[in-house]
Formats: structure tokens, C-alpha cells, sequence
């Protein structure tokens, strides 16, 4: 472990202690009891730069902008992502975006907090209770109506996928709503979707179709992931020949890592970008996604592919793809032959 890892493991811990008890959810209290609260400003905390942090918070803006058409929704997060996954999400109106490296650019930093101070709200929600920031800018933020990410246990124990880390702010929110006047709603969660355009997706396909014959369905894998989630050579290998051997009639291709390097030796057909729009406009195309839970199988999902999400260190029940046919795939107890045999099952129920 690095010296700079140490340091930041260090800092990360210091500051949570400082904020873990920063802020309490509340509600205007001078409402009245017998209208329903109506938000037209709507702030989402979520200080990340990971692509698959995200990602994960689609599912909360499209919930919002379903029960609010009209309301407008401001983003802080950090680094400039952002503004390319949400570019057809006509809801989110603008996005108070902190650098990635902070102390490479201090001045900057502490400017975007300033900005954060400068409009009024009407709820500001924080995503992960878990955040430093994400608590700090919730309470720093303008507004009646808070929500600083406790777990309700009543909400909690009514939804056996509570914990999972998309739906548990749409949960939240509904239960928050129900205080205020709304009906309850027992709609499902809305899937991830990072809202490809049907010009996106026809480009995309015009590049599938020349790595890979058009006449035939596509797999798409990919071999890489951050850290100890990354599987090695030793066992991609195997599972790739496998799925060699239980496809035939398939297309298999590999999508790379901006890294562009291949667990499985670039044996299969390949594709390359570092658009993240592309990328996931290339998967839409293809029948079924597999590959390690990484911020790329988190995309694959917004595509509304079916994905088999493979996990071996992370919780599936926290980070596991779902709906359009997606399944997690805890690889502890699953051994290649279960792999393939759910994969037969997912294409199975696009015939």
C-alpha cells in the first residue's frame, strides 16, 4: 500500500467521525397536514467521481422526475462525469461540480461550496450516509426539507432489496413523500438508464457489425475490474472457452477497460473507447453483458442489456445488476458450469 493510499484511508476515516453525526432529516413543519407537498427544486448530493456511483443514482432522478414532471434537479458531484451521463435527463438542470483533486486545486474547491450557498431549495437529498461531503453539502445547502441518508428500519424491513444502493433512495423518498401528503406507491424501482438516443444506438451498431457478423447474436464480456474484484487470466481463460464451447451459433466480444488490456489475451474480437455514451450505445446492441462488478457492468446495465454480474468480494444484494433479465452471479458458490448454464437461461428469455 502506498503512502498516499495510507494517507487518504486515514483522512477518509477522520473526516466520517467528524461528520457521522452532522445533520438530522427534517421537514417544514409548518405545513399543512392535508396538501400534498409539491417540489420544484430538487438538489441530490452525491461528491463521487466513480462511473458506477454514478450510475447508480439514475434510478432516483427518474423516480423524481415521475412524480414531479416539473421539477428541475441539481447534481453536486465531483469530477465531469456527470454532465455526459445525464445529458438526455431534461429533469437535471444544472451541476455544481467539485474537482476531482481537491488539493490540486483549492481555490477551486472551496468556490464550488460557495456556489452550493447560493440557491434555495425545496428538498436537498444526500445519497450515501456513509459520505463526508455528501452530509457537510447536505447541511450547508439551502432548504426545509433534508434527507441525510439514515436507514428507516419500518422502510427498511418492508423491502427485502432495501439494502441494494440504487433503490434504497428511491425507498427513502417515497417513504419520505407518504409523510407529506403523497400515496404510497408500490411501483418497481426504475432501472438504471443512462437514456441512449436512437442515433446513439444505430452508430454503435454500425461498429458492432463491422468486428462481428451481423447475422448472429451477440455476447459481450468484459474481463476487467478495479482492485481484488478483477478476476485473473486463470480464471477468465477457462470460462472464456466455455462459453466458446456452449455458444457456437453467438458472436462473443470483448469490450477493454480504458486500460486496454484483456484477461483473456485478446482472443476474442475486440472493442475500444473511452466515451462512456459509446460504450454503452455498443452494449444495447448485443444480447447479454457479463463481467465483474465494475462501473463498465453498472453502464451495461443503464443500456437495459440483460447482464450477469459476477461477484466474489462485493455484496450482490448491495451492487448486483437487475431488471431487463440481469442476475447476479456470486462466483463463491457458483462454478463456471452455473455461469454458463445461467447465461443459456437469460438468452433464453429474449427468444
Amino acid at each position: 500500500m502506498s503512502f498516499k493510499t495510507e494517507i487518504n484511508i486515514i483522512r477518509r476515516k477522520i473526516t466520517r467521525g467528524l461528520t457521522k453525526y452532522i445533520g438530522t432529516t427534517k421537514g417544514n413543519q409548518n405545513i399543512d397536514p392535508n396538501s400534498k407537498v409539491v417540489f420544484k427544486n430538487v438538489l441530490i448530493n452525491r461528491p463521487n467521481h466513480r462511473l458506477g456511483n454514478l450510475l447508480l443514482i439514475t434510478p432516483l432522478v427518474q423516480e423524481i422526475n415521475a412524480v414531479f414532471p416539473d421539477c428541475k434537479i441539481d447534481l453536486f458531484v465531483r469530477g465531469g462525469l456527470a454532465p455526459i451521463i445525464f445529458t438526455n435527463y431534461k429533469a437535471v438542470d444544472n451541476y455544481i461540480i467539485l474537482p476531482r483533486k481537491p488539493f490540486n486545486e483549492l481555490i477551486k474547491y472551496f468556490l464550488v461550496w460557495f456556489k452550493l450557498k447560493k440557491k434555495n431549495y425545496d428538498l436537498v437529498l444526500n445519497i450515501d450516509k456513509g459520505s463526508s461531503s455528501g452530509r457537510l453539502s447536505t447541511q450547508f445547502a439551502n432548504s426545509n426539507f433534508k434527507f441525510f441518508g439514515e436507514e428507516n428500519e419500518i422502510v427498511k424491513n418492508k423491502f427485502p432489496d432495501y439494502n441494494h444502493f440504487a433503490k434504497f433512495p428511491v425507498y427513502e423518498f417515497r417513504h419520505y413523500l407518504e409523510q407529506l401528503g403523497h400515496p404510497n406507491s408500490n411501483q418497481p424501482v426504475p432501472t438504471l438508464n443512462i437514456k441512449l438516443s436512437e442515433t446513439e444506438i444505430a452508430q454503435a451498431k454500425n461498429i458492432l457489425d463491422t468486428i462481428v457478423p451481423k447475422e448472429r447474436e451477440t455476447i459481450c464480456i468484459f474481463t476487467f475490474a478495479t482492485g481484488t474484484k478483477c478476476y485473473p487470466p486463470a480464471w477468465w481463460n477457462p470460462l472464456y472457452e466455455k462459453l466458446v464451447q456452449s455458444f457456437p451459433d453467438n458472436n462473443i466480444v470483448e469490450v477493454l477497460p480504458v486500460e486496454n488490456v484483456s484477461q483473456i489475451d485478446f482472443k476474442a474480437p475486440t472493442f475500444y473507447s473511452k466515451d462512456v455514451r459509446e460504450i454503452a450505445a455498443f452494449i444495447a446492441n448485443t444480447s447479454l453483458f457479463i463481467g465483474a462488478d465494475s462501473g463498465i457492468m453498472h453502464l451495461a446495465s443503464t443500456s437495459q442489456t440483460p447482464v450477469l454480474g459476477l461477484f466474489s468480494v462485493t455484496d450482490e444484494r448491495k451492487y448486483g445488476p437487475y431488471g431487463n433479465g440481469s442476475i447476479a452471479v456470486n462466483t463463491n458458490t457458483n462454478d463456471a458450469d452455473s455461469i454458463i448454464k445461467t447465461a443459456k437461461e437469460q438468452l433464453k428469455l429474449q427468444i
